[in-house]
């Protein structure tokens, strides 16, 4: 297996070939498949979805039209894989929002994970306000484990909610997570371990985990994300010199 590699594929293919017990932590942000309450508008493009019809400078992604079924039976099969590539007592963490936080409970149960709770990131008050209603100001991380997971375990300890805002600069996909919150949710692997992104996106949990002095494994579909994250890799280096 080689460290800090990029693939590009599905991402079923690239865990399915992944050696057992050779990776120290899954943390990763899937599709939600989420935008709509209905499958006619969970099947339009994802800026129609989550761009609420404004232009949008980011490219459209694949794997977000599932009702909640397949979503389940979907994430359990790449969970399932990734189970059998992470070492024992390895930590997991996914990104859900809140219609499909019960599914992906779930599925990380059915993959063989051990739940140990959910964390919050905190989008501060710039998302959209809609009159008489809660603001959408909060995404989760589920979280948990391959087996046992000591309490001597070379991490921190994380918080339960990391408050970050989403930048225009530093936003390079359609649903991107900010650098800083990645920044934080990368520590949860242990010191000098290997971290697994199957759904890389624009490459920001690769970007925090080189940051943080991690390696890493990811994989992405799409030929423009890899464009994206190769770009950002390579800004990277000057840094690291």
């Amino acid at each position: 297996m080689t460290i800090n590699q990029l693939y590009h594929g599905d991402c079923l293919k690239f865990l399915a070939e992944l050696p057992s017990d050779c990776v120290d932590a899954l943390i990763t942000d899937p599709p939600y498949s989420s935008g709509g309450l209905h499958m006619g508008t969970r099947q339009q493009p994802t800026a129609s979805k989550y761009m609420q019809g404004s232009h949008s400078r980011h490219a459209d992604f694949a794997g977000d039209h599932r009702d909640q079924r397949s979503h389940l039976a979907w994430s359990v099969l790449w969970l399932s894989e990734a189970y059998r590539a992470l070492k024992p007592g390895a930590a997991v963490c996914i990104f859900s929002d809140w219609r499909q936080l019960p599914i992906t409970t779930d599925a990380l149960q059915a993959a063989g994970f051990t739940w140990r709770g959910v964390a919050a990131w905190d989008k501060t008050e710039g998302v959209r306000p809609q009159l008489g209603r809660f603001r959408a100001q909060a995404e989760f991380m589920i979280w948990g484990s391959k087996g046992r997971m000591p309490l001597d375990r070379q991490a921190p300890v994380l918080p339960g909610v990391i408050r970050s805002p989403v930048r225009k600069a530093d936003k390079h996909h359609m649903t991107g997570k900010p650098t800083e919150l990645m920044r934080e949710v990368v520590k949860l692997c242990e010191r000098g371990g290997t971290i697994l992104d199957p759904f890389a996106g624009s490459g920001t949990t690769l970007i925090a985990a080189q940051l943080e002095g991690f390696n890493w494994l990811g994989s992405e579909m799409l030929e423009h994300n890899i464009q994206v994250i190769n770009q950002r890799l390579a800004a990277l280096k000057p840094q690291a010199a």
